[in-house]
């Protein structure tokens, strides 16, 4: 099979990719092009080792780095962007491809390591560098709804050495409303389990009827959340969580601007 056929699957994607990565439709469309020529005029130059879609990824971004490339016509599109397509534009090139391989191309780290020559540690490096300065960008005020307080202090610490600010640490549903309704935070980290029994869910349910923030949702069982059969939360932790991952997580939640729970999520009797 051509090496035209193997990729062209992929081309939506290198091309979405392309135009973050450029900060320009027309620029990284044009990256694109080159790259399609540059393996039509010598098909060797594909990885022949990677599965074709790293292997894509991995030229596009080898002629990207060598070509220095700036956008086209002086600058970006003029076009209005939103807030995700603002914040890549202000964090460094390499981070930057980093935490869009990881985050919206969905590569793991290792295959992201062979896409860019590098080892999976200086890749987890680069994720966490993005992380940082997409925590700069979008510094927000964040409630903690985790009953075992051991826990919400190292989540607190994490929190705050990512820039944001803890509004609350709260282990009830009331304290949790209570909390949300006089600070009105910008993201809530939710534990599924409290204290008094109750659920997060339906404390971040309840917040969410008067707030519209993006949630995260922490459980040792997120297979009684990811059922495909009801609505999900958009951004998961499982426990024991590994503090890279909470960054990550945090990073990723605020940076794309999505809002959880909407409609409520739901969840089979007995998560925690």
């Amino acid at each position: 099979m051509s090496i035209a056929r193997q990729v062209s699957p992929e081309l939506p994607a290198l091309r979405r990719f392309a135009r973050l990565v450029a900060g320009s439709q027309k620029s990284g469309d044009a990256h694109v092009v080159a790259t399609l020529e540059a393996l039509t005029a010598d098909p060797g130059a594909f990885p022949s080792g990677l599965p074709p879609r790293q292997g894509l990824y991995k030229v596009f971004l080898k002629l990207w780095s060598s070509a220095a490339p700036r956008p086209l016509h002086g600058g970006f599109d003029t076009d209005p962007k939103n807030a995700a397509e603002r914040n890549l534009e202000a964090i460094t090139p390499l981070p930057r491809q980093t935490f869009l391989l990881r985050t919206v191309e969905g590569f793991s780290v290792d295959e992201i390591a062979a896409i860019l020559d590098r080892s999976p540690e200086a890749v987890a490096n680069l994720i966490t560098q993005a992380g940082r300065e997409i925590a700069q960008q979008v510094a927000t005020d964040i409630l903690i709804i985790e009953d075992e307080p051991i826990i919400a202090l190292d989540i607190e610490t994490m929190v705050q050495e990512l820039g944001h600010r803890v509004t609350g640490i709260a282990r009830t549903h009331k304290e949790a409303i209570a909390s949300a309704r006089v600070q009105k935070p910008g993201l809530v980290l939710a534990d599924i389990h409290l204290a008094d029994g109750s659920s997060g869910l339906d404390a971040v349910n309840e917040i969410l009827t008067s707030l519209n923030v993006p949630v995260i949702f922490i459980t040792a069982y997120p297979e009684r959340l990811l059922t495909g059969e009801k609505p999900e939360p958009a951004f998961l932790i499982t426990k024991p969580f590994q503090a890279d991952t909470v960054r990550a997580t945090i990073s990723q939640a605020l940076f794309f601007d999505r809002r959880a729970g909407r409609p409520a999520v739901t969840a089979d009797a007995g998560a925690r």
